[in-house]
């Protein structure tokens, strides 16, 4: 480094001279320190892994990694500061069984009923044995002595002739397959070892085809209140059918559930589901097909925030960062919207609206975070669409968790061998899913809809 005394010596001349290369080698230093911040950010690129959090892959794929604490010495660590919490008792027990000491243990004396208080109560639950209930049927004939005509008495309503199997053995059937995935050789056997009885796999089959024509009534139901429907949440998943890839879809709101698999995942599978029907606002992700279905569109936030933090994972500390902060604000405040008054939800989206504004003038630092911006100037009016109405969501969470059972369901049982398997298959995930709008349970709702005394949508 040139001291003071050594610049006094120099003439005007040297010291420009001087002045132009210490520019030079800092300009040039400038450069370097760009180059290197691009390569680490093309590095970083290169390295990076798409998970769960930064894409919309299932969590399923993510690599696991070992869990803090665990066992110590092949025996597991006791949980420090954690309160233990007992079962509830049953409010109806069947039977009650009262223990009360008639002498004192000690001295034998006699102990007075009036004396006794109640110190400790607890359950004992058992199942008991289940066994099938059969009802034989039993049709006579007989010949009228004037006419000489014979007459075959009527089957009792309810036990006509056909299958065997009643709607009990029908709506559990169901429900085991279709809610918990268990295959038919398993079914046999659960039901040969639990309950007693015998039953066959095509058995099984010919009882899933003879319920598609019954729940039928109930899919075209559903479908009418999603062609009436304001708003609709959808999304798609892949399906397998008959070896082939195929598609299944939902449409659904706060009162109805839809599933329909199709060979397509283009837009005309939406069309025909809706119809001519076009709802006021449509909840989806950024899927092609799914655009422009409705008046207006809101934009799932939660795939947003997935890859916002890939763009963060890949460098970019300038633009994604800042838009992960903003659509993390605009759900928390979307928890508030039925409580807030609509002047100031006005003045939330404003905010919103001026802070996306001021981001999106900034300049990304890697490729991901200028196509987040790409994405976002083109489409920033479909970002915040919720705050119109207080019923509608901001993300399409939904959709994927009504999806879920059958991402469940293809990779345990590897899709549909039969012709008729994926349309009875989307009817029972209709029923189900509708039914757990009304508050049942998957079994509920299937014996709901089996039951024809019963109107399985309400009005």
């Amino acid at each position: 480094m040139i001291t003071r005394e050594e610049l006094s010596k120099l003439t005007s001349e040297e010291k420009d001279d001087l002045i132009l290369t210490q520019a030079a080698i800092i300009a040039k230093q400038a450069h370097l320190e760009a180059r290197i911040v691009e390569l680490e950010a093309q590095l970083a690129q290169l390295l990076l892994k798409k998970t769960s959090k930064n894409s919309s892959i299932p969590p399923s794929r993510d690599q696991k990694g070992n869990v803090p604490g665990g066992k110590k010495n092949g025996r597991r660590q006791k949980s420090m500061g954690r309160q233990g919490h007992a079962r509830d008792l049953h409010p109806d027990p069947d039977e009650i069984i009262d223990s009360k000491l008639k002498k004192c243990v000690q001295c034998g004396g006699s102990l007075e009923k009036e004396e006794h208080q109640l110190h400790t109560e607890y359950d004992k639950i058992e199942i008991p044995p289940i066994k099938p209930k059969v009802t034989r049927v039993r049709l006579y004939t007989c010949t009228c002595k004037t006419c000489g005509v014979t007459h075959k008495a009527p089957a009792p309503k309810g036990f006509e002739d056909g299958s065997p199997f009643g709607r009990s053995v029908e709506g559990i059937m169901t429900y085991m397959r279709y809610g918990h995935h268990v295959g038919y050789k398993r079914l046999t056997e659960m039901f040969a070892h639990i309950f007693g009885l015998s039953i066959s796999q095509g058995a099984i089959a010919n009882m899933h085809k003879r319920l598609d024509t019954r729940f039928d009534l109930h899919v075209q139901a559903i479908l009418e209140r999603i062609q009436s429907s304001r708003i609709i949440y959808s999304d798609e998943t892949s399906a397998r059918v008959k070896g082939k890839n195929e598609w299944e879809w939902v449409f659904h709101n706060d009162e109805v559930v839809l599933h329909v698999i199709r060979p397509s995942r283009g837009a005309q599978v939406v069309r025909e589901v809706m119809g001519a029907h076009r709802p006021v606002y449509w909840v989806s992700d950024l899927y092609s097909a799914q655009k422009g279905h409705a008046e207006k569109w809101q934009i799932c936030l939660a795939h947003q925030l997935r890859d916002c933090q890939h763009g963060i994972d890949s460098g970019d500390q300038a633009f994604s960062w800042r838009m992960k902060r903003l659509f993390l604000r605009a759900i928390v405040l979307s928890k508030r919207r039925s409580r807030l008054k609509e002047e100031t939800c006005k003045a939330y989206r404003r905010q919103l609206e001026k802070d996306l504004d001021h981001i999106l003038a900034l300049t990304p630092m890697t490729k991901a975070g200028e196509k987040l911006k790409k994405r976002y100037l083109k489409n920033r009016d479909h970002l915040f669409t919720f705050f119109e109405d207080p019923v509608l969501e901001p993300t399409n969470n939904s959709s994927e968790r009504a999806l879920r059972p059958s991402v469940i369901f293809r990779k345990v049982t590897n899709g549909f061998r039969s012709d008729w398997g994926s349309p009875f298959y989307s009817a029972v995930r209709s029923i189900i899913g509708t039914g757990h709008r009304q508050g049942l349970d998957p079994y509920q709702s299937i014996q709901k809809a089996l039951n024809p005394q019963l109107k399985f949508l309400p009005a």
